[in-house]
This record gives structure tokens, sequence and C-alpha cells, in this order.
């Protein structure tokens, strides 16, 4: 058997492999993928993870979320624009081993107020002499959710005493009805890294 000959056979069963899974069907190929999620679903939740931070036009006022059952995604949290809702879902619907995606995020109402309230509480938090650091990051740490004059603050800090802060210059300021703090406080050992 000539070389050329042995490399076309080799390809051809290259091929044949490949063609096999292509032909698969769809279902099968994606309770594999859900078995290999199921039992490590942390590389998928790193890239989910990815894929929601690089989002276009994602700001200090919107915050997502997700949950991971198997290889089913729920997405969660508020936006400002219901397009970045619809660029959530595709980017993450266009990971490799995710199943589903089930879109729960809520996009906020339009309000010249709650506009003008998002800026200035912006300020209120990011130019305190303490919390200016978590503004440093490519998004900041503190995210600011207002709906109808009410507030919500998500995201992590690094010390319970930040946390108070927050929420303090947060309540200092004229127009916000009702203040929900849920900032968390980061571990320590993930604080060092910078994960959350």
């Amino acid at each position: 058997m000539t070389r050329r000959f042995r490399c076309q056979v080799a390809l051809l069963a290259v091929g044949l492999c490949v063609s096999a899974t292509a032909l698969q069907p769809q279902s099968q190929r994606a309770a594999a993928d859900q078995k290999s999620t199921e039992k490590n679903p942390e590389p998928l939740a790193r890239q989910i993870r990815h894929q929601i931070s690089v989002l276009p036009f994602s700001s200090v006022f919107d915050y997502l979320t997700f949950s991971l059952d198997g290889s089913k995604v729920t997405l969660q949290g508020h936006v400002l624009r219901p397009t970045l809702k619809e660029h959530a879902e595709a980017a993450v619907k266009s990971i490799e081993g995710v199943s589903s995606v089930v879109n729960h995020i809520e996009v906020l109402p339009v309000s010249t107020t709650d506009n003008e309230l998002r800026t200035t509480i912006y300020r209120a938090i990011y130019e305190d002499g303490v919390l200016q650091r978590y503004a440093v990051e490519a998004m900041p740490a503190i995210h600011i959710l207002v709906s109808n004059g009410s507030v919500t603050l998500e995201g992590f800090v690094e010390v319970e005493a930040d946390k108070e802060r927050a929420a303090t210059r947060t309540n200092a300021v004229a127009g916000v009805s009702n203040l929900q703090n849920n900032l968390q406080v980061r571990p320590k050992e993930n604080a060092r890294r910078g994960t959350q």
C-alpha cells in the first residue's frame, strides 16, 4: 500500500467518524453534553459568566445573574435596555453545552426621574473617598438599580463597612423612596484574586 493511499484511507476514516458524530441525533448529543456538564458544571458556569461580563452596552445600572441546572441556564436580573436582555440570551445560547435558556431578565421602566436618580446615586457612591476604589474595575462592582424611585444595590464589596457606607450614601440622596441593599461581602481569599 503506497503512502499516499494510506493517507487517503486514514482521512476517509476520520471523515466517517466526524460524519457519524454529525449525523448523531441532536437529542443524543445534547444528552452527552448534559452528562458532561452535570459531572463538572464549573467550566460551563465560567463561560456563561464571561459572556455576561463582556456584553456590549452593559453598565453599572444593569445587573445580570444566572443559575445553572445541568445544561439549562436561567437568566435573571434587571437591565435598562430591552436589547441587552436579548443580547444576553443570544450570547448564552451560543455557548457549546447550553441546551436551553430561560430568560427572566426584567427591563426597568423608562423614566427621566429615575435616570436623574441613577446619576445622583452614582456620584454619591463613586465620588466617596472610601468607595471610589470600586469604580476602577472595568465594570464597577456596585450596581445601582432604580425603578420608580425604589433603589436596589447589587454586587460585591470587600468589607461589611463598605456595604453599610454605600447604603448610607444612597439613602442621603433626595428622591430615594426605598432602598434594598443586596451587596455581598466578597470572601477574603476571592477578594485578593478579584473574583466573585
